[in-house]
């Protein structure tokens, strides 16, 4: 522990070998919970991620009466209450670090006959919530926020909610999916367009818990009127926690590792498009379907990268990784360009800027665009990095330092566990060097 956090220590280790699962996917293990507690019925959820975000999810709806079991680790049963059998709670609900929580929260809320506030930690309550604020108050909801639009978000119940067609100014599927989720209580259909597809899972899952709703790539209209019935859901493992396994293998010679059972979503997937483009070696294996969602066994070999240019439609494909692929890019050979990624600057931490400052400490020269930077491969050295309490840059930077020609320290490591419990111990496994530091 240094000044109060918590800091990790990390040098070249070995190639990466072996079979791994990752951990639940976040995404889908938030929409779980809240979908089953909102059915009628009973929903067993197999697979759940252990992490504090998705904790905290399952903590807020047992404050509003919903009873949640769990018999097992990464198991929750969901009794569900129905639509309308949420009852309201005098103290603030705690999202932790979650946006995803607050955001679609937001949406359920909206909706109800009580009165609600929804609060978050330090980083979480420095997320702009305007853009779901916004839209949420065209259908009739009253939130109000501090200054700037940033929680906490005070959600005025008993307000008639109308379904509006509304089309995104920035694709995002927790703004979606928060007007998908407030549809449920709306007069009329709601329908979202987007800019540029984003991931579909509240879609899918509305559709597997039997809930009226077409979509397509950037497009979904809810048909109001509804009941949610309860079903089982076997959650893959996180893409997003994937990636950094996908990276450390592709960058660190003779690795050879099979990442099991990974959630496939294809607007979830941009990062294996962009390795593939860089010249990286993933075959996918074993590609089937758990509850809608398509999975595969990943299969990556070490491979030499080349720099590209990224950005497009792809970028909101791979909005999480972006922090990975700024160390794939600092090990490929040449110049990587990413583009279109601003909402990066409004994430944990600012990404861009983040990832510009801790890449530069060991070495590497990033120019850093307000949508982007690009990355100039170059031998890397040690040093410190700070990541700003942002769990996505701290492991990112752990997989960098297989590449360095020092020892790493990362700073302000503990958030890790918002997404990916035991991430130090698992890399470990794989032949990562990865230390606590003292």
């Amino acid at each position: 522990m240094s000044g109060g956090t918590q800091h990790w220590i990390a040098r070249p280790g070995q190639p990466l070998r072996g079979t791994v699962r990752v951990p639940g996917d976040k995404s889908v293990s938030h929409r779980a919970v809240m979908l089953g507690a909102l059915a009628e019925g009973t929903t067993h959820v197999r697979g759940f991620l252990e992490g504090e975000d998705t904790r905290a999810t399952a903590r807020v709806f047992e404050q509003l009466g919903v009873r949640i079991e769990t018999p097992s680790a990464s198991e929750r049963i969901v009794h569900g209450v129905g639509l309308h059998g949420l009852r309201g709670i005098a103290t603030p609900l705690d999202c932790g670090n979650a946006g995803t929580g607050m955001r679609l929260l937001a949406g359920v809320l909206a909706g109800q006959a009580f009165d609600s506030v929804l609060v978050g930690d330090a980083s979480l309550s420095k997320r702009p919530m305007r853009r779901v604020i916004d839209p949420l108050a065209r259908m009739g909801a009253r939130i109000d926020a501090e200054e700037g639009g940033l929680p906490p978000l005070r959600i005025h119940g008993g307000q008639r909610l109308q379904g509006i067609e509304y089309t995104l100014p920035v694709a995002s599927a927790q703004v979606k999916s928060a007007l998908l989720l407030a549809g449920l209580y709306a007069q009329g259909d709601t329908v979202v367009r987007e800019p540029h597809p984003t991931r579909d899972y509240t879609e899918r899952m509305l559709a597997a818990f039997g809930w009226r709703i077409e979509f397509s790539p950037g497009y979904a209209r809810l048909t109001a009127c509804g009941r949610l019935v309860a079903t089982d859901v076997n959650v893959p493992a996180d893409f997003s926690s994937a990636a950094f396994f996908l990276v450390a293998a592709s960058i660190v010679p003779g690795s050879e590792l099979r990442l099991e059972a990974v959630g496939m979503n294809p607007r979830r997937t941009g990062l294996l498009t962009a390795l593939r483009r860089m010249g990286a070696d993933i075959v996918e294996d074993n590609a089937t379907e758990q509850g809608g969602e398509p999975v595969a066994d990943l299969v990556v070999r070490h491979a030499p990268l080349h720099g590209i240019e990224v950005g497009g439609d792809l970028a909101p494909d791979m909005i999480d990784e972006f922090p990975a692929l700024f160390v794939a890019a600092a090990c490929a050979q040449g110049a990587t360009t990413i583009r279109d990624a601003a909402e990066l600057r409004v994430k944990e931490s600012d990404r861009i800027a983040t990832m510009a400052q801790g890449l530069r400490a060991l070495g590497v020269e990033v120019d850093e665009h307000p949508d982007g930077a690009t990355i100039v491969s170059g031998p890397m050295a040690g040093g410190t990095v700070d990541s700003h309490g942002d769990h996505r840059i701290a492991m990112s930077f752990a997989v960098a330092a297989q590449r360095a020609s020092g020892e790493v320290r990362i700073e302000d490591v503990a958030n890790v566990a918002t997404s990916f419990p035991g991430f130090d111990a698992l890399a470990r496994d794989t032949g990562i060097w990865l230390g606590q530091g003292a």
